[in-house]
């Protein structure tokens, strides 16, 4: 028994030893393979990295050329663009433009020539109907109305003259809108603010916000408001201006008094 151990055991070193011997060959033969592979390998990334270079410049080259191109091409179409003749569109524009002014300005001759004889029309017939007013030798003395020098020389006059008239009053500074609204309405331009004074001292005593015409049960947020609304109501309801047909209307309990208080103050703006 104990031979065949030592046998075995005999056995067993002779075979390590030969697997050792096998496995130092092999280990060997494959460092000796790689060193091979290794030197070769550089020399191949040796040659890699040439190409890569010479690609790389290549590639630049090419960067260079094609950047070149696009500026070339750039500066063309800048070239083009600043070399084309848009004048033809700026006069087109200018000519539209010329051709719009020159309706509105047409337009606004005509609605001024519109309103200058409604106006006169107006006028004329409260002038008829005046002759035929038993008042007629009074309402003789109130002056004229010039509608004929057109609607910015008709508001700058009456804005002037009825700020004058209302100056110091709650009114004051209100001319431009009561001429405006006298234009616009075909009214004379007297008549509105003369009945704020009788009926209210020009405005300083009013029965209901910003009414100083005793008008009817009417009030108003502003005086602007009220009074575009006073001399449009004049101009629907009572005609071009001041009869004696009107204050009876008007005032129907104290229609002479009012009639001559307030044609009284109209030859006073």
């Amino acid at each position: 028994m104990a031979s065949k151990r030592y046998k075995q055991r005999k056995s067993s070193i002779v075979a390590k030893a030969v697997t050792v011997g096998v496995t130092s060959l092999v280990l060997a033969c494959c460092i000796g393979f790689g060193i091979a592979s290794a030197g070769d390998a550089s020399v191949d990334n040796g040659a890699f990295g040439m190409d890569d270079t010479i690609a790389a410049s290549s590639a630049e080259d090419r960067a260079i050329v094609m950047s070149g191109d696009a500026e070339a091409s750039d500066d063309s179409i800048l070239a083009t663009t600043s070399q084309r003749d848009i004048s033809a569109n700026v006069q087109a524009i200018e000519a539209e433009l010329e051709a719009e002014r020159k309706a509105a300005e047409e337009l606004a001759r005509a609605q001024e020539a519109e309103r200058i004889a409604a106006a006169e029309a107006a006028k004329a017939a409260q002038q008829s109907a005046a002759s035929r007013d038993s008042a007629s030798s009074a309402l003789s003395t109130l002056s004229d109305v010039d509608w004929s020098v057109g609607e910015d020389a008709f508001v700058a006059e009456w804005t002037q003259r009825i700020d004058a008239y209302l100056s110091g009053t709650p009114l004051a500074g209100t001319g431009a809108i009561f001429a405006q609204a006298a234009w616009d309405n075909g009214v004379d331009p007297r008549w509105s603010p003369a009945i704020s004074n009788t009926e209210s001292t020009n405005g300083a005593h009013c029965f209901l916000p910003h009414n100083a015409w005793g008008w009817g049960s009417s009030s108003w947020g502003s005086w602007e408001e009220a009074i575009n609304a006073h001399v449009a109501g004049l101009a629907n309801v009572y005609g071009y201006s001041i009869t004696y047909a009107a204050a009876q209307k008007y005032c129907p309990p104290n229609y002479d008094h009012w009639f001559r208080n307030t044609l009284s103050q109209m030859k006073m703006i």
